[in-house]
């Protein structure tokens, strides 16, 4: 470079610039400034090709609910998804099958198709004992990976033989497709089922950290997470390998405004399982609209610290090999 160039130097982080006061100025300083770096927006801080891990598009006018359904959400787009992703930063998302639709996957099913595989994936719901396995081909072309086992959202209680079985005719569907089960399910009951959950074959996702009962540590600073009825099980299953869980929803099982007990569980996972782990917004946050995530998706960044290569787990990685993403 000759000594008349000029190089640009980039810092990677957008800079404030303050001018001392007179008083504060030394009489040698012609300027006297000092910078101070500013917390770049989460755009800027989330890996390029990330994944929202879970979300919902939901529209009752032009999809009727199912008869079951227990509230009405507000309609929620395609276009209105992908207007709050972009505030994030995340450009992939996870389509999952919300409650209120049962086994009719239509509005996912669109959406998908509109989004195409290379930026989609799906969740669907399923009756195992009555679907075609051509129907299934159609949809894994769509982007469809995982199959759905909801029993929070409809108030539903399985004893654990009949959770075990109900798994297990899902994992015989959905076998030849390479697809997962992800349940929604209270933490409490995964011990009943740990021990079935390897003989499935297939990968097998908790939704929502598990949505654990914090009632034994409400209003804690702090606390053994292992002392949570189900975690203990959760931790052997996701070091096993085959167990995926979304970090996510945390305002469906907290009520800490501080997040200070999501804080110890959200520590622990990311130290255990940092592979298993599975970034998501669970947008449009259905009976918690009013949520803004981005404090929860502040926290996981700071919990990373400057663990790079963690960050790229959470929020692209893991979900490309859980949701079989080629790149």
């Amino acid at each position: 470079m000759s000594c008349g160039s000029r190089k640009t130097i980039s810092f990677g982080k957008p800079f404030r610039t303050y001018k001392l006061p007179a008083s504060a100025a030394s009489p040698e300083a012609h300027h006297a400034y000092f910078s101070v770096p500013e917390t770049p927006k989460l755009p800027q801080r989330i890996p390029y090709q990330s994944w929202d891990s879970h979300m919902h598009v939901v529209d009752p006018a032009r999809y009727p609910l199912s008869a079951k359904a227990l509230y009405t959400p507000h309609p929620h787009s395609l276009a209105d998804a992908e207007a709050f992703e972009a505030t994030l930063g995340i450009s992939n998302v996870v389509l999952v099958q919300p409650s209120i639709y049962g086994f009719d996957n239509s509005c996912l099913l669109d959406a998908l198709r509109e989004l195409g595989p290379h930026r989609g994936r799906g969740v669907v719901v399923i009756d195992p004992d009555n679907i075609d396995p051509r129907e299934l081909a159609q949809w894994h072309a769509l982007g469809v990976r995982g199959v759905r086992v909801n029993l929070k959202s409809v108030g539903s209680t399985l004893s654990g033989e009949e959770l075990k079985a109900t798994l297990l005719r899902h994992a015989d569907v959905i076998r030849p497709f390479g697809w997962a089960i992800q349940v929604y399910m209270p933490l409490n009951s995964l011990p009943d089922i740990e021990e079935c959950i390897p003989q499935l074959g297939v990968k097998f996702v908790v939704d929502h950290f598990g949505t654990p009962d914090l009632s034994s540590v409400a209003g804690r600073s702090t606390f053994n997470p292992y002392d949570i009825p189900g975690f203990g099980s959760l931790v052997r299953l996701l070091r096993a390998g085959q167990t995926y869980v979304k970090i996510s929803g945390p305002y469906r099982f907290s009520t800490d405004p501080e997040m200070k007990d999501v804080r110890i569980l959200l520590r622990e996972l990311l130290s255990v399982a940092r592979n298993r782990v599975v970034y998501a917004t669970d947008w449009p946050h259905t009976r918690f609209e009013d949520t803004d995530i981005r404090p929860f998706t502040e926290l996981c960044l700071q919990l990373c610290g400057d663990d790079k290569d963690l960050v790229d787990r959470l929020f692209r990685r893991n979900a490309e090999e859980l949701w079989d993403i080629q790149r």
